[in-house]
């Protein structure tokens, strides 16, 4: 395995972060399978937060929009993915409120109904089961799915 200094380490994580928004975790996580011991790691990622080349906030806003807008992912998948990443409640709670409510509930509304669409061939019950699940797995809150259900339900 090859064995780095503390300055081709910091070279290569400023490119890896420069790529793309990173979490201090998937930082660390870098580090380690670059063999940096804990306390070069540490020097590290002090010098990439000064830099601003690693910022928590600033990757759990993009984060959360991306995963919204292109997973069509709910708050609580958001949520949980962001926690399992280490991130701060503060930075996921700052993170989720940049999520507009108009959209929130746009983008559900819009997958809901596609989602219905594709379950066509299925009985009622069936469609309501798998739409539960396909929104419950997204992380989508249980009181809007059952609005979703009720509401395209009801158009049948």
């Amino acid at each position: 395995m090859k064995t780095y200094t503390v300055a081709e380490a910091l070279d290569k994580l400023r490119k890896y972060c420069a790529y793309q928004e990173r979490c201090h975790k998937d930082v660390k996580d870098k580090l380690r399978k670059l063999g940096m011991i804990s306390q070069a790691a540490e020097q590290i990622i002090g010098t990439l937060v000064s830099e601003n080349y690693l910022n928590e906030t600033r990757f759990s806003q993009q984060f959360a929009s991306g995963k919204f807008s292109i997973k069509h992912w709910g708050k609580i998948r958001i949520k949980t993915e962001l926690k399992i990443r280490s991130v701060s409640d503060y930075d996921i709670n700052n993170a989720l409120k940049t999520i507009s409510a108009t959209a929130y509930l746009d983008k559900i509304h819009s997958i809901s109904d596609k989602k219905w669409e594709q379950l066509d061939k299925h009985s009622a019950q069936i469609k309501k089961q798998k739409l539960f699940q396909y929104l419950a797995y997204r992380g989508w809150e249980t009181d809007l799915i059952y609005q979703q259900i009720n509401r395209l339900s009801c158009g049948d």
